[in-house]
């Protein structure tokens, strides 16, 4: 949990009463966050990693930038590589988005379910793409180049 709260201590308190009016763009949501995105897209950067809870499997995401949802219907999150594809389910039906201090930007985190042979699969060299279907949003992701060492925190 140190890396949602981390993450959430980057962006600021939801609830401050002051606004931060501000451009904001993948290179500063990136500055913001000390740790090494796993994904980005237009307007969003995606943070990750695996977690283990009594032999289950989460690949715990959070989304920072302009993607703001509200479901109850949950989401999927379909990782394609050179020879797989993996589609994966939320483990929660419900989610949403929390506001942050800086204008326009948004914080996500979605937990997905993963089959333990397929945790292996997980990496920044396997994947290819990454697309996040939730509600009416596709957001497709490219993986970040840089260290593989920050994935499974």
């Amino acid at each position: 949990m140190s890396f949602i709260t981390k993450l959430k201590s980057a962006l600021g308190n939801s609830k401050s009463t002051e606004t931060i009016t501000t451009s904001d763009t993948i290179e500063a949501i990136i500055n913001d966050i000390e740790h090494e995105p796993f994904a980005i897209s237009d307007e969003n950067v995606l943070y990750a990693g695996l977690n283990e809870l009594g032999g289950y499997f989460f690949f715990q995401t959070v989304i920072v930038g302009m993607f703001k949802v509200k479901t109850k219907k949950g989401g999927q999150l379909t990782m394609a590589g050179e020879n797989f594809e993996l589609i994966l389910e939320s483990d929660s039906i419900e989610f949403e988005s929390d506001s942050t201090d800086i204008k326009g930007r948004s914080i996500t985190k979605i937990d997905f379910q993963i089959e333990g042979e397929d945790v292996a699969k997980i990496t920044k060299s396997q994947i290819g793409e990454l697309v996040l279907s939730c509600k009416s949003h596709e957001i497709s992701f490219a993986i970040a180049e840089g260290n593989e060492e920050d994935e499974e925190e």
